[in-house]
């Protein structure tokens, strides 16, 4: 009988020192650095109104963080998501422009961020492609097709009950309603990753597509899910972005796909697949959101704020590179071979 991987596979993250801290862990004691940091350097950081600002201002990111998450701990990437939030932006404005009403204009979109998921999805799993080279390619398409669409124009003069929606807090709360979105899909997805089967079918995914195939996995189908949800959430962030600036534009969301990337590995998700967890995520969205406010306060361009978020990613990737190495070469010298903390089984 074929071992059932989904139940040897538990979720799991990176861990520093010697395995004696957790990734995730490392990524929320900085968040709290940041945030002490800058209540300490910048008298309007900590206030009420700048922090709901800064949460509103990281609302796509988070939202499109979440099926990334699942999509990397599967072992696949979607780069594409950026460029469909720019195309749902710029199909809102036109069927705006058209004549159609918001309500009729919100299931259209999505459906066409669904469609786009769709393509990436089957282009992955049906012809057997590598989803960094699909959605490469797919990038570049969609984000073609929303200047088709819209051309460099900006539709705006959107109805004002949607863009309030958009921009204003839960009543009592700081919080925007975007993040309050964002905090119910969050305890879903994390319920998902770490509390039921499913999840554990993506850990092994991530871990060993073959074995997980021969255990009975549906491998291409829980994949083809996975690009779907990622390109119905685009979609959704697309609308949320739309409104929450009250313009529709082909270049919206441009360059978030790094942003996200960033987000996830930083959270601690192994880009290969096979580990990390939904909090560390989280965590790295708000320390990415935090730095950005904290920048902007301190009248810092946007091109370092971008140079800022390629110095996370390359950490990110490198850091559990260089401690794989450190590792590897002690267990070398004591002549036991690779230390436990190596070894391929995902800590719980």
């Amino acid at each position: 009988m074929t071992p059932d991987v989904s139940k040897a596979a538990a979720p799991g993250g990176r861990r520093l020192a010697g395995g004696l801290v957790r990734w995730e862990t490392a990524v929320t004691a900085l968040l709290i650095v940041v945030f002490i940091g800058g209540a300490g350097t910048s008298p309007g950081f900590a206030t009420t109104d700048n922090l709901s600002f800064a949460l509103g201002d990281l609302s796509e990111i988070a939202l499109i963080a979440l099926p990334m998450t699942l999509l990397v701990v599967c072992g696949q990437v979607d780069l594409s998501v950026a460029s469909i939030l720019g195309l749902c932006s710029a199909l809102t404005g036109k069927l705006w422009d058209a004549g159609l009403s918001i309500e009729m204009i919100i299931p259209l979109v999505l459906v066409i961020g669904v469609v786009c998921g769709l393509v990436n999805g089957l282009l992955v799993t049906r012809l057997g492609l590598p989803s960094l080279a699909v959605t490469i390619g797919t990038m570049t398409l969609y984000r073609g097709l929303a200047y088709v669409v819209l051309g460099t124009e900006a539709i705006t003069a959107f109805p004002q009950t949607y863009t309030d929606l958009a921009t204003s807090n839960v009543p009592g709360t700081p919080v925007p309603y975007p993040i309050a979105v964002f905090a119910v899909l969050a305890i879903a997805t994390a319920v998902t990753l770490h509390a039921t089967g499913v999840g554990r079918s993506l850990f092994a995914i991530g871990a060993q597509e073959d074995a997980a195939h021969f255990a009975g996995i549906r491998v291409k189908r829980i994949k083809l899910v996975l690009f779907v949800l990622s390109g119905l959430v685009a979609g959704f962030a697309g609308l949320v972005f739309t409104l929450r600036y009250g313009s529709a534009r082909a270049d919206n969301g441009l360059g978030f796909e790094l942003t996200v990337i960033a987000a996830v590995l930083l959270g601690g998700v192994d880009f290969d697949g096979g580990k990390g967890t939904l909090g560390g995520v989280i965590a790295a969205v708000l320390l990415i959101g935090l730095l950005k406010n904290l920048l902007m306060l301190n009248d810092v361009s946007g091109d370092t704020q971008a140079i800022v978020t390629g110095l996370l990613l390359i950490v990110s990737v490198l850091t559990p590179r260089l401690i794989a190495v450190v590792r590897e070469a002690r267990g070398r010298r004591r002549g036991g071979g690779p230390t436990p903390s190596t070894a391929p089984a995902a800590s719980t």
